[in-house]
Parts: structure tokens; C-alpha cells; sequence
């Protein structure tokens, strides 16, 4: 673990400490537990299990538990984790008790979305059902299911930032939106079984994700402020696919994790919050402020030359993907606790041990 993770889940931890009570004596399952957001959960899970003697148990469903052993060596032989090696789909049910699930095992691939998109739906909605399954089998406490903010479809230009509330959607007719439809798909699934589990005592909340940027965030996926840090480490350019006038916000990890762990452990059942940031920055300006805590963090280089493929269209309304973030705000007192240039400033510093190359990020 990097000195910028490890102070990064100190501070969480300072400011969470009554949050992690119920988990003492706990097991949980979590699936898509060595992705980007898994690793976090973990760190964050973990430490808060050493520091206050918890006595959690983690069960991690990976389909290559040894490939994270060697990337996360200190997660993976914690002696608190055990693994199941499996896909989503069809895991083998575990033996031993499940208190608690967090489902996030659906990759937002922008490849596989493109390349196979049956699969892409697939996997959220029967990965959605078999963890469901598997939650009301158990008699589980708490579920959480990691959803998405490309539920909502098209953000209309006028709407700055989308709540929950929104009523849009993604075009069915459009195999793009394969996973957009996917997550909406699962969500209702989650909604059917938080009422049929009500009895039972199983609470259900879901989380619908934004962007988010922080350590153990792959560099040469398709997320822009990651191509834009991978660009900035190796000297620039920053190089921007398309005009740059979309809006997007951004979430640093460690503050994303709080807000997960929070929706799970007190988050109302059968209700969706927003997780994400308020702030909106253009793409365009997102790659100027990359570029700014670049300069900071490697003045010998300068400030990387920002390089754009198109230039915006007069009159043209920029696209927003930008959430709402009220409800998670006034009924859970949550807030990024990391400003977007410190968490653009952490990030590079984690990474910059790695080899990048330029790329073109859209």
C-alpha cells in the first residue's frame, strides 16, 4: 500500500469512527472485490478491522484471486480475507454465514459495452440476481448494490446536476446502452426484493455512481481524468479526443469508500443515492488543472501542452454527466471531504513509480 493510501484511510478513519460498530462480529460478501472500487472497500474495510478489533470476516468474489494477490499482496493475505474464485454469474454459494453484501462486480467497460454488449447486460442483471439470491438465502442484514449514474440516459443541457428523481433514461433501441440498461434492469430487481425481504429484515440500498478518481484507478482504461494523469506523468501532452466541452465531476476514492460504507450501513432500504461530486468542470478544464498539479508535481517538466482533436461547435450544448448529491448530503451527512486538485495531486503521486505512455482520452 502506497503512504498516500495509508494517510488517505488514516484521515478516513478519524472521521468515521462510530460508522464501522456495525460490522463488529460481521461477514460480508463482496463481489467485483479486487476492481477499483473493491480495492478501496478493502483498504478502508480492513483497516478499520485492525483498528478497532472488529472481528469482520470478508469473503471476496474474484475471477482471478491470484492476479490481486500479487497486485494488493497486503489485502489479499489479510487474514481476515478469504476468496471465491468465479464469476458473478454462476459463483459457488459459500458455507459460511453472510451478514452484509456489497455488489459491485460490474466493470464499466467501455470495450466490453462496445464489443459484446450481451454480456455487458448480462452480467449486471443475472450477477444482480445470483447476489440476491444469495443475500436472502443467508438472511443477510444489509445489501448494497453499486449501480450507476447512466441510469438517468441523456442529462438534458439544462438540468446542471441530475437527482435521483429524474425520470429520463437511456434509448433501449441503442445496444450502446447495454450497461446503462443493465444497471436499470438490476435496480429493479433490487427494488422487488426490498419489498419481498422487508420481513425477512433485509435492508437494501442502492448507490448511483459518477466518476471518481484516486489511487489503484487504472491509467489506460477509458476514464479522461485517468488518461489525462497517465499523459501528464510522462511529459505530456495532454492529449483530448473530442472538443472538450462535456461536464463531468469527480469523487476522490477515499471519499467515495466513506459514502459506500455509509449507504450500506445507514442508508434507508429500497432508496438510491447519488455518489458523486457537485463540482463541474468541462473536459477541457479538467485537463487544465491536470496539467496545473502536474506542473506542481513535476516542475522540472513544466506544464504538460494540452493537445485537442476537435474544436467545440458554436451554439452546440455541452454535455453534462453531473449528479445531485442532495439526499446523500441531508440524510446522511455526507460530503467530499478532498478537493478535485488534491485528489488530481494524490493520485499522480501514487502512480508516479509506473511507466505511462501517451494516449488520446475522449
Amino acid at each position: 500500500m502506497t503512504t498516500i493510501v495509508t494517510a488517505d484511510i488514516a484521515r478516513l478513519l478519524d472521521r468515521t469512527r462510530s460508522l464501522w460498530e456495525p460490522l463488529r462480529g460481521a461477514s460480508l460478501f463482496i463481489s467485483g472485490g479486487t476492481g477499483f472500487f473493491g480495492t478501496w472497500l478493502l483498504e478502508a474495510l480492513l483497516a478499520a478491522n485492525r483498528g478497532q478489533s472488529l472481528g469482520c470476516r470478508v469473503l471476496v468474489l474474484s475471477r482471478d484471486p491470484a492476479r490481486f494477490a500479487m497486485k494488493a499482496p497486503h489485502l489479499a493475505h489479510d487474514p481476515a480475507v478469504s476468496f471465491i474464485e468465479g464469476d458473478v454469474r454462476s459463483f459457488r454459494t459459500p458455507d459460511a454465514p453472510v451478514t452484509h453484501v456489497i455488489h459491485a462486480a460490474t466493470e464499466a467497460s467501455g470495450s466490453l459495452n462496445t464489443s459484446d454488449p450481451q454480456t455487458m447486460f448480462d452480467t449486471c442483471l443475472e450477477g444482480t440476481r445470483r447476489m440476491l439470491l444469495l443475500a436472502q438465502e443467508k438472511r443477510c442484514r444489509r445489501f448494497l448494490f453499486t449501480s450507476s449514474g447512466a441510469v438517468y440516459g441523456r442529462q438534458p443541457p439544462h438540468l446542471t446536476h441530475v437527482p435521483e428523481d429524474f425520470l429520463g433514461g437511456p434509448d433501449p433501441l441503442d445496444v450502446r446502452n447495454a450497461y446503462a440498461e443493465g444497471k436499470r434492469a438490476a435496480e429493479l430487481l433490487c427494488a422487488i426484493a426490498a419489498r419481498s425481504s422487508s420481513e425477512a429484515g433485509l435492508q437494501l440500498s442502492l448507490a448511483r455512481c459518477f466518476a471518481f478518481v484516486g489511487p489503484h484507478l487504472p491509467l489506460d482504461a477509458h476514464f479522461a481524468i485517468g488518461n489525462f494523469i497517465r499523459d501528464s506523468l510522462a511529459g505530456g501532452p495532454i492529449r483530448i479526443g473530442g472538443d472538450g466541452t462535456p461536464f463531468r465531476s469527480y469523487l476522490y476514492a477515499a471519499d467515495l469508500v466513506e459514502w459506500l460504507f455509509t449507504i450500506l450501513l445507514r442508508g434507508t432500504s429500497g432508496r438510491t443515492y447519488n455518489v458523486g461530486s457537485e463540482e463541474a468542470v468541462s473536459i477541457r478544464q479538467l485537463a487544465d488543472r491536470v496539467a496545473d498539479v502536474a506542473a506542481t508535481v513535476r516542475p522540472d517538466r513544466g506544464r504538460p501542452e494540452i493537445v485537442m482533436a476537435k474544436q467545440p461547435l458554436p451554439g452546440q450544448p455541452a454535455g453534462r454527466y453531473v449528479p445531485n448529491c442532495g439526499r446523500a448530503r441531508s440524510e446522511l451527512g455526507l460530503k467530499p471531504a478532498t478537493s478535485l486538485d488534491e485528489a488530481i495531486r494524490r493520485t499522480m503521486l501514487a502512480h508516479l513509480k509506473e511507466q505511462p505512455t501517451p494516449g488520446c482520452s475522449l
